[in-house]
């Protein structure tokens, strides 16, 4: 098993494509970065020369193509610097985008529901930037209590596939929004018996999800424009102006950001915070000759070994697993998913894994209905919490550092966050605005001690998942998945207290094999994620 010096082998799975080759596309794609003073950069492995706010571009060719041939052409897009640009989508932008742009002609538009934002001398009591799950939650919650709120973002679809744990789910009155159940989760690591969770999953309908949250936010009083937001200034008063494309300018009292992990142009983040880490996976739903899966068990994880050959190359030895979810005996939605790694593994490479995956299988697809590409970024800094702006959802960095999850979490906080939100703006005056942090209460709410320590915890696993080949993945989770059920449930749920999971540490620790428990042992004490979880459980 090896647990340290792994780092190499991770590098060299993500430089191997720093541009994507469209299939069907004759010219290279390539990443453009400008500086204000007009300086050129181009990306190479994932590094840059300058960290000032950049410019990306993206072009390839304008014909018509198929889902898996299309592209974006004359695109360009401004970041912050190069960790938000990595939040975006980095060297797998051009597929971002692709995911981002899906047509879902069965969700409705937000313009079509929800009155359009004055931008007259009115003031709003709240902002909310971004229109995902997180933004809709959180804007319909506080409009909710009294405030007036206006939800400002491009007017565009849920394209995302949503898997949930179906308890979860029902606990936030969402379980009409589930359009498939599977009664119990399965894991395979290797050739031995599977794993069975025995947790019912659920896979989320985009269109009911959508359309709930939608309602939520009509029914409650919600305005919204659609506009991207340029910049937010303070004025003199102390109030925000949200700056849009147009020149349109709306005042309100506080602005919360909510418009996804690559938010650097409205957000200030910790400087010196751990490096952001992304998830990745490639997805098809297709129709299949012969399913090899029980369509009764939901794949959590099939590490199982799928090359029929000895791999070539580093990058191909780089851990994925199989994500399914079985619709009917011959419908399934299949996923390749690297965990986490240092640098995005390229789609195209999640690709090929998956097809050799299906072939060694003795999968023969039929017909495809839809490809998903998946790019979640995992880790990184906190956002500065002195900052007047508010953030919330994968902005916030809420996404779950060793998972991936995030949506439960933020649907689940929305009301407590909103709460913390109407309690300042209710009890504070204008002169407020401009002598005190207000923004305080609900950072404290949304970020407490408390979540400081969960969240360390769950870096320093990240830390560990990356430095660990396939065998040390698969005993790893041989270990997580001997845990009892509240602790191996509650660690993928964030639900976990800070004092829970240290139990948990130990608990692991106990029935570890030895080489894994020497893998612990270094890495607490080499990797600086340790230190970092060390001092924040032991700050007051």
């Amino acid at each position: 098993m090896e647990c340290i010096g792994f780092g190499a082998q991770n590098v060299a799975a993500m430089v191997v494509s720093g541009w994507p080759n469209v299939k069907g596309s004759s010219r290279r794609k390539r990443v453009v970065l400008r500086d204000n003073h007009h300086h050129v950069f181009h990306h190479v492995g994932g590094r840059y020369s300058n960290s000032r706010a950049m410019v990306v571009q993206v072009r390839c060719g304008s014909r018509r193509t198929t889902a898996s041939e299309s592209c974006v052409v004359d695109k360009e897009e401004k970041f912050a610097d190069q960790e938000d640009y990595i939040k975006a989508g980095g060297s797998e932008l051009l597929y971002v985008q692709m995911q981002q742009r899906k047509q879902m002609d069965q969700q409705s538009k937000f313009s079509d529901k929800m009155p359009e934002i004055s931008a007259g001398n009115s003031i709003l009591d709240l902002v909310v930037i971004g229109c995902g799950p997180a933004g809709l939650a959180l804007a319909a919650e506080s409009a909710k209590l009294g405030l007036t709120v206006g939800l400002i973002g491009p007017d565009v679809p849920f394209t995302n596939n949503y898997g949930v744990w179906e308890d979860e789910f029902k606990d936030l009155g969402l379980a009409g929004c589930i359009e498939h159940v599977w009664r119990d989760t399965v894991v395979y690591l290797d050739d031995n018996d599977p794993i069975f969770i025995g947790r019912a999953y659920g896979r989320v309908s985009r269109h009911l999800l959508h359309e709930e949250l939608l309602r939520r936010c009509v029914e409650s009083g919600v305005s919204y424009l659609s506009s991207k937001v340029e910049r937010i200034v303070e004025a003199a008063t102390g109030h925000s102006l949200v700056e849009c494309e147009g020149s349109i300018v709306i005042p309100c009292r506080l602005a919360t950001v909510a418009s996804g992990a690559a938010s650097g142009k409205l957000l200030q983040y910790e400087l010196g915070g751990p490096r952001v880490s992304v998830q990745t996976a490639y997805g098809v739903e297709v129709e299949v000759e012969n399913n090899p899966y029980d369509p009764n068990l939901m794949v959590f994880m099939d590490y199982r070994d799928y090359m029929r050959g000895k791999v070539e190359s580093l990058e191909a030895e780089f851990p994925t697993f199989l994500y399914a979810m079985p619709m009917s005996p011959t419908r399934v939605f299949f996923e390749e998913t690297c965990l986490a790694s240092k640098d995005a593994m390229p789609f195209e490479l999640l690709k090929k894994k998956l097809m050799s995956r299906l072939d060694t299988l003795g999968v023969r697809i039929i017909k495809t209905y839809e490809e998903e590409w998946s790019y979640i970024p995992v880790g990184g800094s906190l956002p500065n919490t002195e900052q007047k702006n508010l953030a919330f959802g994968a902005a916030a960095s809420m996404v779950h550092p060793a998972t991936g999850y995030s949506v439960v979490r933020s649907l689940s906080e929305a009301p407590k966050y909103a709460s913390a939100i109407a309690n300042i703006l209710k009890q504070g005056q204008a002169k407020d605005m401009m002598t005190r942090n207000i923004s305080a209460q609900a950072w404290n709410t949304l970020w407490p001690q408390e979540r400081k320590r969960q969240r360390a915890f769950f870096l320093f696993g990240l830390a560990l998942i990356l430095q660990l080949d396939i065998e040390g993945i698969r005993t790893f989770f041989q270990t997580f998945f001997r845990l009892p059920n509240w602790m191996s449930q509650g660690f993928l749920g964030s639900s976990l207290s800070s004092t829970d999971l240290l139990l948990f540490a130990f608990y692991m620790f106990v029935i570890a094999p030895n080489d894994l428990r020497k893998c612990l042992i270094q890495h607490l004490l080499s990797d600086p994620t340790g230190a970092t979880m060390v001092r924040t459980y032991l700050a007051i």
